[in-house]
């Protein structure tokens, strides 16, 4: 074992300015000065010797000039300074002046200060030297009948290292600490017995839980936490004694402290598949989201619950608690809300949708009342979502749904707003029971819908479905309502010249000048004066010409249904008149010069086709507007509802556990202890995913195994050799450097230098070594990493030649780049997202246009190769990628460890003229949060261009 890695309990800063004092002047402090000098001069001696330096000389002085006193800073430093001095010869033997420490020490463990007494427990703790613990066993036996707490309970951790590392200095330790065990009262004492007996001897440990499991309730918690552990241990390991301690955890469940009931309900998860140990589990997850303040912990128990229900048996259990689970709704944290309303869509059955649906709705008025905030909306969103896919689910509830949402077509909005609109759309297509509901309802609300984006498909909506001769009339009196005066040109232009007065100048002006024949301007006439501009913003929106053209085409569907329905000539002509004359002054206005953005030609050509359309009336136009735009909605939602019967499959396949015929069947009572793979330890497993030591499962392919991750730092015909692996946890990096002594002098003050760039921060600074000739050296440096983008570690290993009057020596290394795939990870997103992040991101376009080189001549191999080089997901479904056409396009996303999205589009095609073996040619934009990761993700994908061939 390197210097470097000799285990370290007490970390010092050490100044780099200063100057090392000399031998002889720490003697003299040492000797004549008083306590605080004495004090610091003890420091700087504890400071020198981490550093590497021998001082034997001083030994002899603080035995006799520092040892004796009582001062307590001094005795503690004291500790410090026994813990790291050299005790032993060169040949391995004790040091004869350790003996009066020895003596020092008895005495301290037998001193009235229980402070003095309890810090030198601590210290013994860390000796590694039998023959220095082997006289002060007494006086450690004797710690345990202390007064005081805080000295037993560092007598008991004594006892416990010294059992462990030299047995035969105290044999009969389990037993003693058994008894001492069962007459102790103070809890902190009790929980370290009991967790020395667990280790030591179990079934001591075991037969004192035995004698008190019934009042395992009175412990404190952190006993309570110890026993929980035990119960795991001693059941995975012999699960015969499951039926003798799984009481004890029910009772668990209804401890005080929220750790010991987290910890009993996943170790009751673990030891019991019963429907009644799952629901107390459960239950018990579901108090502590309730109760704990603390988001963190709600999110993490929430994951336990999802855990819970991928397994298939667990999943009924779960699906009578949907009710209790949404009560966690009452969080305001929105990642809470979300995984909630996901795992309570999750659960939803044909037993409980009922009641759900009610809780939602009423969330749904909730979040009306509360004052507008970003979260308010998102959760609106969420929970007309999962409305949404409730009433697809069970149509049944569809009727219950929909009045109450219809209300959020007027919400300021627009994404909220959309939601709502997309489901409406989709119910009144697969329902055809709740369409004049949704009709009804929505001429209801028509007139104060606020967004430009919700009227049109409003409009589209009752274009549509409108089947009666009353809702026609209606839906041609809301349109004439929202369009105002008509001819449109005419009133704007007397309004420039100001024959139409302002509001207020309507009271005592005469108001018909305000008013049309349909009444449009009626109401408004009686506004408060005090808005003079509101005649400007309560017109209706159908301000924008492409709302005019989808206007124009419900029109003329309705008009056509019209004409289908009344056999009077007379209403016929007269309707088909009126809408045409709504489409004649649309396209009069556009040509005019008074709108500030003059209508495109694409709109007049739909207008003027919906014109032509009314005039001639051929049946073939009337299935064209009345049938196939209802039949293209209708393929599109079946297509839709496909790809998520498939995605719903494969969910369940893969929770489903298939065994094959022929896979052995294992029994726990015959399976040796190294091959209970699948009863890994959950508290050993927790513990090192604190520490960051989790071990990833490697890839299959023998590649991608460890060696991968090795950096060539220097040449191999460079004096100092260095090499790195780096690995990276989460927001750490560990490089864990090897430096190799290539030449034959002793290399004194090695240090490894180390600086970064982009959002890399250097931990600490690794300690110099001094390597032997052919010596060698790992050297660990921790990174921490601030966000997703390409970082780069460079350097250099700088060190001094024993015995040569030269400078320094320098041996630059090569850079370590980081990799940003550590840190990406695949995602979802709705379309409406992606398309809302792609106009957010805009101004990232031009750093991230790549051109697409490549040898490989599939497009589909292409996207698979994309996909693979990114971590991202393709969020075009499987369907619309099938096929062969030449060309294709598909949306990717991917979401960052720091909560970064990124988004990438590729459109590429393959050059038909350059023959079947042509590469594939295109681009690929990315858009990204943070203009880091879109250029780190362009190098990654320019560096992945060509296939790599084994």
């Amino acid at each position: 074992m390197t210097a470097a890695e000799n285990v370290c309990y007490t970390l010092i800063n050490v100044p780099m300015d200063s100057e090392p004092p000399s031998e002889i002047s720490l003697k003299n402090d040492l000797e004549k000065g008083d306590v605080k000098v004495k004090t610091e001069a003890l420091k700087k001696v504890i400071i020198m010797i981490l550093n590497g330096e021998k001082l034997p000389g001083l030994l002899m002085t603080i035995i006799r000039f520092v040892l004796p006193l009582q001062d307590h800073t001094i005795k503690k430093l004291l500790l410090v300074f026994w813990e790291i001095v050299p005790k032993t010869t060169p040949d391995g033997r004790l040091l004869q002046e350790m003996i009066l420490v020895c003596d020092a020490y008895r005495k301290d463990l037998q001193h009235p200060n229980e402070f003095i007494r309890g810090s030198t427990l601590r210290f013994l703790c860390k000796l590694k030297e039998a023959e220095l613990l082997e006289p002060l066993m007494p006086a450690i036996r004797a710690c345990l009948e202390h007064r005081h707490s805080y000295v037993r309970r560092n007598a008991v951790l004594a006892i416990y290292t010294i059992y462990r590392n030299f047995e035969h200095l105290i044999p009969d330790a389990p037993e003693l600490i058994h008894d001492f065990l069962v007459n102790e009262k103070d809890a902190s004492c009790k929980r370290n017995a009991f967790m020395m007996l667990i280790h030591a001897d179990q079934d001591r440990a075991l037969d004192y839980l035995s004698t008190c499991i019934d009042q395992v309730q009175t412990f404190g918690d952190i006993l309570q936490l110890v026993i929980v552990e035990l119960i795991y241990k001693v059941c995975h390991a012999n699960p015969s004694e499951r039926a003798r301690f799984i009481r004890c955890i029910y009772n668990l469940l209804q401890s005080s402290s929220p750790a010991v009931k987290y910890e009993a309900a996943g170790t009751l998860v673990t030891l019991s598949s019963a429907p009644t140990a799952i629901k107390a589990a459960a239950q018990c997850y579901i108090d502590l989201i309730i109760k704990e303040s603390d988001n963190n912990v709600k999110l993490i128990v929430l994951d336990r619950l999802i855990e819970l229900k991928e397994h298939p048996s667990h999943e009924r259990v779960l699906q009578d608690l949907v009710m209790d689970i949404l009560r966690v709704l009452s969080t305001p944290d929105l990642e809470v809300r979300k995984k909630t309303l996901q795992l309570a869509l999750d659960l939803v059955s044909s037993r409980n949708v009922e009641e759900l649906v009610i809780v939602l709705k009423k969330e749904v008025i909730k979040t009306n009342n509360v004052t507008e905030h970003e979260d308010t909306d998102k959760y609106r969103q969420l929970l007309v979502r999962t409305l949404h896919s409730c009433s697809v689910r069970f149509p049944d509830m569809a009727a219950n749904v929909i009045p109450v949402l219809m209300e959020f077509l007027s919400d300021n909005n627009e994404a909220a707003a959309a939601d709502v609109l997309e489901f409406v759309r989709e119910a009144i297509q697969r329902f055809d029971n709740l369409r004049p509901l949704i009709v009804e309802k929505m001429l209801e609300v028509f007139h104060a819908i606020k967004s430009v984006k919700i009227y049109r498909g409003a409009l589209w909506i009752l274009g549509e479905y409108c089947s009666t001769k009353e809702d026609i009339q209606s839906v041609m009196t809301e349109v004439r309502r929202s369009l105002g005066e008509i001819p449109i040109v005419e009133s704007e232009i007397k309004k420039e010249a100001g024959e139409l007065k302002p509001e207020e100048e309507v009271s005592v002006g005469p108001t018909q000048k305000l008013v049309t024949e349909m009444g449009t301007y009626a109401t408004q006439s009686a506004l408060s004066s005090s808005r003079p501009a509101k005649k400007e913003e309560d017109r209706p929106p159908l301000r924008g010409f492409l709302q005019k053209a989808s206007l124009a085409t419900t029109l003329t569907k309705i008009a056509l249904r019209y004409v289908s329905l009344v056999q009077e000539k007379k209403k016929q002509n007269s309707f088909n008149a009126e809408a045409m004359l709504l489409m004649a002054t649309i396209l009069h206005l556009g040509k005019s010069s008074l709108p500030k953005k003059p209508i495109t030609d694409d709109d007049v050509d739909r207008i003027s086709l919906c014109l032509k359309v009314l005039s001639e009336c051929s049946p073939l136009m009337n299935d064209i507007f009345n049938k196939e735009c209802r039949q293209s909605l209708s393929h599109m939602l079946s297509a839709k509802l496909e790809e998520e019967k498939l995605s719903q499959k494969k969910e369940s396949e893969k929770r489903n556990v298939t065994v094959q015929p022929d896979d052995p069947i294992s029994f726990m009572q015959l399976t040796a202890k190294n091959e209970m793979s699948s009863k890994e330890d959950q508290f050993q497993l927790s513990l090192l995913a604190a520490m960051g030591n989790t071990q990833r499962k490697e890839a299959a392919d023998p590649l991608a195994s460890k060696l991968n991750k090795v950096t060539q730092l220097t040449g191999f015909s460079d004096p100092v050799y260095a090499e790195a692996y780096v690995h990276v946890n989460q927001y750490d990096i560990v490089l864990d450097v090897l430096v190799v002594n290539q030449t034959s002098d002793t290399l004194q003050n090695c240090t490894l230098e180390l600086a970064t760039l982009g959002d890399l921060k250097l931990v600490e600074k690794p300690s110099p070594l001094t390597l032997a000739p052919h010596d060698f050296a790992n050297i660990k440096a921790n990174v921490k990493v601030a966000s997703t983008e390409n970082g780069i570690i460079f350097g250099n290993v700088v060190y001094d030649v024993s015995g040569a009057a030269s400078d320094r020596n320098c041996v630059v290394l090569s850079d370590i780049h980081i990799d940003i795939m550590d840190y990406i990870q695949p995602a979802s997103c709705t379309d409406a997202e992606f398309r809302q992040m792609w106009a957010e991101f805009e101004w990232e376009n031009k750093v991230s246009f790549i051109f697409v080189n490549t040898n490989i001549i599939d497009l589909n191999e292409y996207l698979q190769h994309i996909l693979k080089s990114t971590n991202m997901k393709c969020l075009t479904p499987e369907k619309a990628l099938s096929g062969y056409c030449g060309f294709m396009a598909a949306n990717l996303y991917a979401r960052s460890i720091f909560g970064e999205d990124a988004l990438a589009n590729v459109s590429i095609e393959k050059p038909i003229h350059l023959g079947p073996e042509a590469p594939v040619t295109g681009h690929i934009r990315i858009r990204a949060k943070s203009q880091g990761m879109a250029l780190s993700l362009g190098d990654k994908i320019n560096l992945s261009q060509k296939k790599t061939t084994l």
